[in-house]
């Protein structure tokens, strides 16, 4: 069902991103791939390409609007068209609102927020004018859920939550479908910006509560699941936890 699908990813240089593109390409799927990091998605472009498969890598800040688009426009003109949109890219700094980097609030809004509004904004035109596609927002079980020390984190899921079903509701007159994924403890990179002791310590006491956590491919395939079912079925939304983490 994937065959011949061209696909764009942000926050590919890493975890979820990462897989989600390798899970593509060896279904037969094209893919864009945008993070800032190039290095990074040059080179899993190429492993795809000495794989028999077709990418592309576009460096790309998604919190930048003219980038953002820039990505877009370049993943449909290198790929000749637009199936799918997966917004994965995302950071996730944590702390107590009090005394806060505010910085780092700035970073999360750009990153969390707008780059999912800009590059679904860049692809809603060119996905209506081929009659349908997909879109993937990777939320998190914080966009259900709030808790002490991820104040900030949360607002951007939470906002990232409620734009999807808003979304959803305008894109089905277009035959563009929305889903949104909402990950538990998954091991990625995610938590390696933050430095506070505290956070870092609670990060350990929940990694040593959940036991084993999720992994890149099983987010990677809950995505596939989401966006190969028939064409008269749209996921809305899924929350995948690790079995032991009951928050």
């Amino acid at each position: 069902m994937l065959e011949g699908k061209a696909v764009a990813i942000t926050g590919a240089s890493s975890g979820i991103g990462e897989a989600t593109a390798l899970a593509y390409a060896e279904r037969g799927a094209s893919v864009a791939l945008a993070a800032r990091r190039s290095d990074r998605i040059e080179a899993l472009a190429k492993r795809i390409e000495d794989e028999g498969g077709r990418a592309v890598a576009l460096p790309t800040d998604v919190g930048d609007e003219r980038q953002a688009r820039a990505f877009i426009e370049h993943a449909y003109e290198h790929l000749g068209r637009l199936d799918i949109l997966v917004n994965n890219a995302g950071l996730m700094l944590l702390g107590a609102v009090e005394g806060a980097d505010t910085e780092q609030w700035r970073q999360m809004v750009h990153v969390n927020i707008l780059g999912v509004l800009y590059c679904t904004h860049a692809a809603l035109p060119l996905m209506r004018e081929q009659g349908g596609g997909h879109i993937v927002n990777i939320s998190s079980v914080a966009g259900r859920r709030a808790s002490l020390g991820s104040a900030v984190y949360n607002f951007t899921k939470f906002g990232v939550t409620g734009f999807s079903e808003a979304l959803r509701q305008e894109a089905l007159h277009a035959g563009i479908r929305v889903a949104i994924i909402a990950p538990g403890m998954v091991e990625t990179e995610l938590l390696d910006h933050n430095t506070n002791p505290v956070v870092l310590e609670a990060a350990k006491k929940l990694r040593e509560q959940v036991g084993t956590p999720l992994s890149s491919d099983d987010i990677a395939d809950t995505i596939l699941y989401a966006v190969t079912r028939p064409d008269h079925v749209a996921i809305n939304e899924i929350l995948v936890r690790p079995k032991g983490q009951q928050r």
